[in-house]
This record gives C-alpha cells, structure tokens and sequence, in this order.
C-alpha cells in the first residue's frame, strides 16, 4: 500500500551501511565519508520517526515539553478500525520491523569491530549510527508495547512463563 514509505525506510539505512563499509575504498577523505553517512542516519532518523512508522505500522512518538518546561515523552499508536480489520499491510510490518531491528544491531557490530581494531575516529561515526537508529528502535517498541511499566511487566511476565515451563 505504501512502496514510496517502504523503499525510504530500508533506503537511507541501508545506504549509510553501504557508504560506510565502502567509503575508504571511494575516497580517503574521512570528513567526506563522515558527513556523507551521518547526513544519511539525519534523513533515515527523520524518515521512520516522521513518516514510515505512521504509514507503514500505524505508530508514531516525541517529545513534548510543557509550559513548566518539563519534557514529556508520547507514544502513540493507531486504533484497529470499526470493522476489526488492519490498515496497513503484514508484509510491509515486516519489512518496518526488519530494517527497524536488524540495521541497529549491524551498527553495533560495527562499533565493536571499530574499537577492537583501534578505528577510534570510525567510532564516532558508529556511536552516532547506533544512538540514532536505537532511539527510533527504542521508540518504536515502546509505542507497540506500551509504556515503560508494561514493558517490564511484560518481560517479569514472559521470564515467569518461560520458567514455568521448565
């Protein structure tokens, strides 16, 4: 229903992995190569939060500061229509919740892979890659689940059942 929001959401994230991994073969210009895949992580950041979470899965967060100036986080979710029917599709979840999880997690790898062989100015890069596509994961999973207190509900829940179990 949504091929433009599907190609976007996998488009700026993959990409930045791309540039990432073939930068130094491209160019030996580091600044060039940073600024090319952080601008890359801006527009998948603003993307997903901003577009592909609302019409790929129906979810959506931010940040709301009051007038006493505290800040509010809001997760939201869309409501199942009257009909009991879904409004988006189950292949385009899919893809929402591949490249929401499986993107971050290669960033990680990356970060490890930095520190390990010494790329200490590549690890600037990383730790941006993973703060940003972890906070939208990190969002996300709070808007399916629910807030903070039902996530660890949840989890007390799954470990108790998985022990009982055994």
């Amino acid at each position: 229903r949504h091929p433009v929001a599907s190609f976007f959401h996998l488009f700026f994230r993959v990409s930045a992995i791309v540039v990432y991994l073939l930068c130094e073969l491209l160019t030996s210009s580091f600044i060039a190569c940073m600024v090319t895949i952080i601008l890359l992580l801006s527009c998948d950041f603003w993307a997903v939060k901003n577009v592909t979470g609302r019409l790929m899965v129906g979810l959506r967060w931010w940040n709301q500061v009051d007038d006493d100036g505290r800040s509010h986080w809001v997760f939201e979710a869309r409501k199942v229509s009257a009909q009991g029917g879904k409004t988006s599709s189950e292949a385009e979840s899919r893809i929402f919740w591949l490249g929401l999880i499986t993107c971050p997690m290669i960033w990680v790898i990356f970060a490890f892979s930095a520190l390990f062989s010494f790329k200490v100015k590549w690890l600037a890069v990383v730790v941006m890659g993973v703060v940003l596509q972890g906070a939208n994961l990190y969002g996300y999973i709070r808007c399916k689940v629910g807030s903070r207190k039902n996530l660890t509900s949840m989890a007390t829940n799954y470990l108790g059942k998985q022990f009982l179990r055994q």
